[in-house]
């Protein structure tokens, strides 16, 4: 969530993370140093047995960090259904002290890259039947009239990937911020074409509410060949002479 948010109330005991400065780099792209991303958990007072329950005011949040401990190999993540959001609606306790922490040492894993798509992964799945890129931004970003929220300046070319499926992210919530039912989610995508049985390649602008839309895919519908390319459109629409639509 962002500062001021964390600072006007939070829950009891929750330690805060900026995304902007503790999960990306400057250009927007997600940090994927192994040494960056130790270090902010053994900050943070993590350690591998610990238990994490992510979330945030923005409703992709809580995936999506559930999404980059996976990447990490973090064992017992979990996804707060609703958010603060829903937290606050019903009353819950609220926080506006800062968490004094006590710093761990973590034992960091792997990476497991295949939980990523990367450039030539989205290249190479266009126009294939058994692949879907499903592009989880807003109407407006993939009919490209916005860039990152705004409309295009300079040399910043908008649109979609060619092929790309349109599912906007927030169509898998309702409006307490919590998940659809299971009936509801499956029609959602069985109705565009996103199938079980196809490999399922998901994106949006830097790769945080695509990775929304990976969970719902693989752990709410149980999709076994879903992957998130964080490099997203921030990456595609600025390689030259790549296509877009």
């Amino acid at each position: 969530m962002n500062p001021e948010t964390y600072r006007s109330g939070h829950i009891p005991g929750a330690v805060f993370w900026n995304i902007t400065s503790d999960i990306l780099l400057p250009d927007y792209r997600i940090n994927f140093d192994s040494s960056a991303w130790q270090k902010l958990l053994e900050n943070s007072g993590i350690t591998n047995k610990t238990t994490v329950i992510a979330y945030g005011d923005f409703a992709a949040t809580g995936a999506w960090l559930f999404w980059l401990f996976k990447v990490f190999g973090h064992n017992d993540v979990r996804v707060l259904n609703g958010g603060y959001q829903k937290w606050v609606s019903e009353g819950r306790p609220v926080a506006i002290d800062s968490q004094v922490i006590t710093p761990t040492e973590y034992q960091l894993q792997t990476p497991d890259v295949n939980l990523r798509a990367f450039f030539h992964d989205v290249q190479e799945s266009i126009g294939k039947a058994d692949t879907v890129l499903v592009d989880v931004r807003t109407p407006q970003e993939y009919s490209g009239e916005l860039f990152f929220m705004q409309p295009p300046q300079g040399t910043e070319r908008a649109g979609h990937i060619p092929g790309a499926v349109s599912v906007y992210y927030e169509s898998a919530v309702n409006e307490d911020g919590t998940f659809k039912s299971v009936e509801e989610l499956q029609t959602l995508y069985t109705s565009k074409n996103i199938t079980s049985d196809k490999e399922v390649i998901t994106y949006c602008a830097v790769g945080g509410r695509s990775a929304h839309t990976w969970f719902v895919l693989k752990y709410l519908l149980g999709y076994s060949k879903v992957r998130n390319y964080d490099g997203s459109w921030n990456e595609w629409s600025r390689i030259p002479n790549i296509g877009i639509e």
